[in-house]
């Protein structure tokens, strides 16, 4: 089965399809750094095209690509959701991140792939969209777009049901002949922090701006003011509900409860998937990103920190050592990285995880 990957970030879907039999001969991407990545990360990369799909050139190398390498039989489409996400509260018909969608079914139509995968946030089916002068709604589109022997099954699926220790909601499209492909039935059981982190041994404890022996096991440095209200925060809690250590500004000698959401400065659940780890998963500051951590004799709590880049691997269904090729050792047990773990952080945080993209393509009935 060959597949073309759209949106395709740094490859770690197509390096977990590939160890899982499933050949990936055609990927685009649109940041050459990226696309650096994505061909020192997987060990057979396929055809990568760099660029922007709404560029005429840039489809027309992926269509040539696709005669080349191809015949296709599956197109998975995950094009940047920022315009759609409920985080956007600003959605707005031109918005050109939400018109990606129109260039990728041009693509799936122009090189007659029998199966389309297009994954994205639950709100994008209902986003809209300025096509051809006419305002549209992407489900409406996607319905009067494809092929006449074609049916779109739409489904929100949340990665914490299949296999991967993350809940992460996303709207999964199937697009086949006749409506043929259905969605994976979810897992009876559901995978924790504990269960991906929560071996000392592989995850030793950290504080802030702290390294460990393990690559891509360190904590970046804090600010010490959300130190502070971080080692008086439970596990499951946010810093708000403290009595005494809250986030706060202080004038004049008066401390002051400063505005957050409930979900920030929180500390995760060892018992629980993991929420949605983002982009800024590495602020305190911001959504669902701390540690759980561990109490200590003096009252506080261990690791009042972001996780490292290692357990955000591991809590993404990836092999928590698959970037120890970028990490080259050197003295002190310290080690010199070929990417900073911002870069690491971003990609990671627009993934599709890889363990609900397998489960999918495994429920495709081939003749």
């Amino acid at each position: 089965m060959k597949i073309l990957s759209l949106f395709a970030n740094v490859g770690f879907g197509e390096f977990y399809l590939s160890e899982n039999g499933y050949d990936v001969v055609v990927a685009n991407e649109l940041l050459p750094e990226r696309v650096e990545f994505y061909n020192k990360f997987n060990k057979h990369s396929p055809e990568i095209v760099c660029g922007d799909i709404c560029s005429e050139s840039v489809r027309a190398k992926i269509l040539k690509a696709c005669n080349d390498f191809g015949p296709i039989d599956v197109v998975i489409a995950t094009p940047p959701c920022q315009g759609m996400s409920i985080a956007n509260a600003q959605k707005k018909p031109d918005d050109a991140r939400n018109k990606l969608i129109v260039h990728a079914v041009d693509i799936f139509n122009a090189i007659g792939a029998k199966y389309m995968l297009i994954e994205n946030v639950p709100g994008m089916l209902n986003t809209s969209i300025n096509f051809n002068g006419d305002v549209v709604k992407i489900k409406d589109f996607l319905d009067n777009h494809i092929p006449d022997t074609h049916q779109c099954i739409s489904k929100v699926l949340d990665g914490k049901h299949y296999d991967t220790p993350q809940s992460r909601k996303r709207v999964i499209c199937l697009i086949s002949p006749g409506g043929s492909w259905k969605h994976p039935e979810p897992s009876s059981k559901l995978l924790t922090v504990r269960d991906a982190i929560g071996n000392p041994n592989r995850f030793p404890p950290l504080e802030s701006d702290c390294y460990s022996l393990w690559p891509w096991h360190f904590a970046p440095k804090h600010n010490d003011r959300h130190i502070e209200w971080m080692k008086h925060t439970k596990e499951g809690e946010t810093a708000f509900n403290n009595d005494e250590h809250f986030p706060s500004v202080e004038k004049n000698g008066v401390k002051r409860k400063i505005f957050g959401y409930p979900t920030t400065y929180k500390r995760m659940k060892w018992d629980d998937p993991a929420p949605t780890v983002t982009m800024n998963n590495g602020s305190i500051s911001s959504q669902n990103n701390v540690h759980p951590g561990r109490p200590l004799p003096n009252g506080t709590q261990s690791d009042a920190r972001v996780l490292s880049v290692r357990e955000i691997l591991a809590l993404c269904g990836l092999p928590a050592n698959c970037l120890d090729k970028f990490a080259t050792p050197r003295e002190g047990g310290l080690y010199d990285y070929e990417y900073s773990h911002r870069f690491i952080r971003d990609v990671l945080g627009e993934m599709f995880l890889p363990k609900l993209c397998l489960k999918i393509l495994q429920t495709i009935k081939d003749d």
